[in-house]
């Protein structure tokens, strides 16, 4: 099975909820009318799309119906697809990973605790691994309870070495032996795993604002990418949850997990029409190879077809 059939098998309650139902109502509806744009847009209310990004599609499809004077409702569904795909792709330019050639790359991945960013981690190591790069680990999440042992694990399952200190120690110092053991080895790619939580925002600011003043001290020639992790199964709450990391760190990119359990897929478009933060990978299955660059086009495909 190849990646799209297998998105389209993890999409699957989010076709049926936000693809199937449009499709009853466009098979049901033979005027256009406020009634019909009403019932698409609480449609799109009910797949977590928001009520913002909703009425912004509304007003954007009832523009263009009105200019292209559309009559037939099976029109009307082609131009609401293609207008999904033009604003997720339009707010969602820089997709991949930021490589630049001969430059090595450190990830910082974020994330609130049980949103899967140890599961992340160590499918983000494989897929990388499989593109020809070198990755290597570092495990900074220190304070939870065997997180250090979980990212052990993912690091022997996508067969990369992991730098890792006790429970308890100073997360910055974890992430400067895993630059300084990166260097040593010319690794492609680091990635650090940070706490989920700290039990304030500035306790939490500090400690990111002191990773970052390792990196930039210690391994200047590094690009870097912070990666919040969100669980797509969350709705709404993955929205807030991308507000506030990004007011205490500068997000470069999300990865929304667990696409595959659950109909409130739709959260992809307000997360990119408000939040403004590009999705950098989706997952959608339990498998290593369940983690995959977002593709936007493809993504609505999934969805509707």
């Amino acid at each position: 099975m190849g990646f799209f059939d297998r998105l389209k098998q993890g999409l699957q309650k989010t076709r049926e909820n936000l693809g199937g139902a449009l499709d009853n109502l466009f098979n049901g509806k033979a005027t256009i009318d406020d009634d019909l744009f009403d019932e698409i847009e609480e449609t799109l209310v009910s797949a977590d799309m928001g009520f913002e990004t909703s009425m912004e599609v509304i007003d954007t499809l009832r523009a263009v119906v009105a200019d292209e004077h559309i009559r037939d409702t099976s029109l009307v569904r082609e131009r609401l697809i293609e207008i999904l795909k033009d604003k997720l792709t339009a707010s969602n330019l820089d997709t991949s990973l930021s490589f630049e050639a001969g430059k090595p790359m450190v990830i910082l991945v974020i994330g609130v605790n049980g949103v899967g960013k140890t599961t992340t981690i160590g499918k983000i190591a494989h897929y990388l691994q499989s593109e020809g790069k070198s990755v290597l680990l570092a495990a900074a999440d220190t304070f939870r309870a065997a997180a250090i042992e979980q990212l052990s694990l993912w690091a022997e399952r996508a067969n990369v070495p992991i730098v890792k200190r006790e429970e308890g120690a100073d997360p910055a110092s974890v992430v400067y032996d895993g630059i300084h053991a990166a260097q040593a080895r010319n690794i492609d790619v680091l990635i650090c795993d940070t706490a989920g939580r700290l039990h304030n925002k500035k306790n939490l600011m500090q400690e990111l604002e002191k990773i970052h003043r390792i990196i930039e001290r210690e391994y200047p020639e590094a690009t870097l990418e912070s990666l919040l992790v969100l669980d797509a199964a969350t709705g709404q709450n993955a929205i807030l949850q991308a507000r506030e990391f990004n007011k205490v760190s500068q997000i470069t990119g999300l990865v929304l997990t667990k696409l595959d359990g659950t109909a409130k897929g739709g959260v992809v478009f307000p997360l990119q029409l408000e939040v403004q933060v590009p999705v950098k990978f989706i997952g959608v299955g339990e498998q290593m190879d369940d983690l995959r660059p977002f593709d936007p086009q493809q993504f609505v495909d999934a969805i509707f077809s």
